[in-house]
């Protein structure tokens, strides 16, 4: 890589997040340092971002690789750990780590198109292959989904209340009634994934398809279909939204109204992050009230 860093849009939101400037301003610097610890010659970063740094990356007996830096947010601290426990088994394997930098050095996915680029019932035969694969057990370092579910329910009407009321009060009302009752009563605890959406998982040469950037949480299996569910990538609409809800929970052998309720409860959630407010969050949480 040379010339001046061309960031991609998608990381300009972090100018308004705490030590989002610095961050930014920093990537030169970490992308420099990488490259001399690894030994790496460095492409452009990939257009695609939302939280990392991702640049394709080339190792000196001519690997093809992924150096990703992180922005250091909670959700994705124990990615690498993640990616070891897993060991390239449905996901893309961890080369090397540097946790000072949050850089991770990663398996490169070719040809890489992602899972949304192929029909719905194509799309979710592979999900429905790759989950089991991924329901490692697993402890600490992890964070818990008791915990994490916590958090949401404290911070929604908070978040709500800070943008301005921008939706009605019941979709708030129930995500945290779900939050706070699925939480207490889950079943068998392992390594899930609360990101996993129809971009992040590529089609790959070692195997059909691999995951990426992983979100851990340790908790029940239903959890960790939601993504899946709420994502647009696979469509959005009320009749994509409730196939891939059904799909998943009957396939999967999961309890369907525990796989509503969590996708409910994050998706809203998830729906005001600092000054930006996600309608179609909202959206999908009506579609699978009405």
């Amino acid at each position: 890589m040379s010339g001046v860093l061309r960031v991609p849009d998608g990381l300009t939101w972090l100018h308004g997040m705490p030590g989002g400037s610095e961050w930014l301003a920093g990537l030169p610097d970490r992308l420099a340092t990488c490259a001399r610890r690894w030994s790496l010659r460095l492409g452009s970063p990939f257009g695609y971002a939302c939280a990392s740094l991702a640049v394709p990356a080339e190792l000196p007996d001519g690997i093809r690789a992924v150096l990703k830096v992180q922005f250091p947010d909670a959700e994705s601290e124990h990615e690498a750990t993640a990616l070891r426990r897993w060991d390239g088994a449905g996901a893309v394997r961890l080369l090397a780590h540097d946790p000072g930098l949050r850089a991770l050095l990663v398996e490169r996915c070719d040809p890489g198109t992602p899972l949304h680029a192929v029909p719905l019932d194509e799309a979710l035969d592979a999900v429905v292959a790759l989950l089991p694969r991924l329901w490692a057990p697993a402890g600490q370092p992890f964070l818990s989904l008791a915990e994490a579910a916590a958090g949401w329910a404290s911070r929604l009407p908070v978040k709500w209340e800070g943008a301005g009321r921008p939706f009605e009060r019941r979709l708030v009302e129930v995500a945290l009634d779900q939050l706070n009752g699925l939480a207490g009563s889950q079943g068998e605890q392992v390594l899930v994934n609360q990101d996993l959406h129809a971009a992040n998982v590529l089609r790959a040469e070692r195997e059909p398809w691999l995951v990426i950037d992983p979100k851990p949480l340790v908790g029940e299996r239903e959890f960790s279909v939601v993504a899946m569910v709420r994502g647009t990538e696979l469509g959005h609409s009320r009749a994509a939204v409730r196939r891939r809800l059904d799909r998943l929970s009957a396939e999967l052998g999961l309890d369907r109204d525990r796989v509503l309720g969590w996708t409910i409860g994050q998706t809203m959630a998830w729906s005001i992050d600092g000054d930006r407010v996600f309608p179609d969050h909202a959206e999908v949480v009506r579609w699978l009230l009405d």
